[in-house]
């Protein structure tokens, strides 16, 4: 069997610079990222791994797929695991570094390996003979725990990102998840992506129960309908969600084609308050305000919670969907962005769906995010061109040289973005919207 390395030419340097400089009393990252990547081998031909005689290395990892791509819209993100003390460990981290993500913080486990997998060339969610294979049991970031983990390093942030696939590693990694999660005094804003992999959870009824109890101490909680109804058993839309979900101070539910949902609710002690860049159901009105600031105000109880959710809901864009892998990572990493960048609800969704589409319109899980320039611009559209807004392979590039023309209604390449109602290019729509469950992250196909 032979292997062709590729990660010079999927792991490209920052785009857009390195994040901002750290000033006087910030915290030493804008976002610290905690979890398991691994070494990826995906056959260069379709056809059983038995057949396939030739793989690329790529990386792959849910939390380092945002960590990467905010790292790479100009954010100070730092990724914090453990990797063995071996060559795979060693290209993770030279890999990962190479999008400007802070990797001081990784953990080299001589005892321990890195994790690796290889998975079939065809798409999980078109292909039944879709086959993934991992060898990532006992590995070095399994051995995660409160003990193991620099947990100083990890709350020196404003926002802190992880997700439901680390609890499923190891009993260590699951208490590491739950002291993360308790609501304490300082902590920062607390993010858990649920990420529900099925085959993680041999038992599916305990899986529930853990990720539900992580959702409840997180501040900020991405889900996707289709997660809650396999993890939970719930359905009846976004509302049935937030209502078996009250306690995060804001619920993103993803809904794929349709878009996502947003219930932020305000706190007495301030964590959410009125007018911080939220749309009120029915005023519709949108709010610029200071939704980053007082990110480290998690420790005021769930019970202190007084008002009515604020609810925003934004469509997604039409996208020609090359590969589903990676958009969900890429959605929360938009959302997070503006997030940080205190911008109002709704243009947070938009940036996660913008970012989710760059993911979806190419080949790879992880890839450099489009300028912010103008995810910016596509973001600021009205109501009207926004709905129309079709994104097809291309169109990050096309949109740069044309100068958003076709955002405002011009002519757009073939496979390039389309605006006012213009088809995608060669090939089925889909909705940017948010992939969740089985597509986000390629480190996570089919786990």
């Amino acid at each position: 069997m032979s292997a062709t390395d590729t990660a010079a030419a999927t792991v490209p340097a920052p785009a857009q610079g390195p994040g901002p400089a750290q000033g006087p009393g910030e915290p030493g990252a804008e976002v610290v990222c905690l979890g398991e990547s691994m070494v990826t081998f995906v056959p260069q031909a379709t056809g059983r791994l038995a057949d396939v005689p030739a793989f690329t290395r790529a990386i792959g990892g849910a939390e380092s797929n945002v960590a990467c791509a905010l790292a790479a819209a100009g954010h100070r993100a730092r990724w914090v695991s453990r990797v063995g003390a071996d060559g795979f460990g060693e290209h993770l981290v030279h890999a990962i570094a190479a999008y400007g993500v802070d990797t001081s913080a990784v953990t080299r486990d001589p005892a321990r390996p890195t994790g690796i997998y290889f998975r079939t060339a065809a798409d999980r969610d078109a292909d039944a003979a879709f086959e993934v294979v991992y060898y990532r049991a006992g590995s070095a970031a399994s051995a995660m725990s409160p003990h193991t983990v620099p947990l100083d390093t990890l709350r020196d942030t404003r926002v802190l990102h992880v997700t439901g696939i680390t609890a499923a590693l190891s009993p260590d990694c699951l208490a590491l998840l739950r002291t993360l999660t308790e609501r304490a005094a300082g902590r920062p804003l607390v993010s858990f992506d649920v990420n529900f992999r099925a085959s993680l959870w041999p038992d599916k009824a305990a899986a529930g129960e853990v990720l539900l109890g992580l959702a409840r101490g997180a501040d900020l909680v991405f889900v996707g309908e289709d997660e809650a109804e396999t993890a939970w058993g719930i359905t009846g839309g976004p509302q049935a969600v937030r209502d078996a979900l009250p306690e995060p101070t804001t619920l993103v539910v993803k809904q794929g084609a349709d878009g996502a949902t947003v219930f932020t609710r305000e706190t007495a002690g301030g964590e959410a308050r009125a007018g911080d860049g939220v749309t009120r159901a029915g005023d519709g009105v949108t709010r610029a305000g200071d939704g980053a600031r007082g990110l480290r105000a998690a420790e005021v109880p769930a019970a202190t919670r007084t008002a009515p959710d604020a609810v925003v809901h934004e469509p997604a864009p039409r996208v020609d969907v090359v590969a589903p892998v990676g958009a969900g990572d890429a959605f929360a990493a938009g959302y997070l962005s503006g997030l940080l960048r205190d911008l109002p609800v709704a243009a947070r969704l938009r940036q996660g769906h913008l970012l989710a589409a760059n993911v979806l319109t190419v080949a790879a899980d992880l890839t450099t995010p489009p300028p912010r320039a103008l995810t910016d611009r596509l973001a600021a559209l009205d109501a009207e061109a926004w709905s129309g807004l079709a994104l097809g392979p291309g169109w990050t590039e096309r949109y740069a040289a044309e100068g958003g023309a076709a955002a405002d209604g011009g002519p757009a390449a073939d496979g390039g973005a389309v605006a006012n109602g213009g088809a995608a290019a060669d090939g089925g729509a889909a909705g940017a919207g948010s992939p969740s469950g089985a597509d986000t992250g390629a480190s996570e196909a089919g786990a």
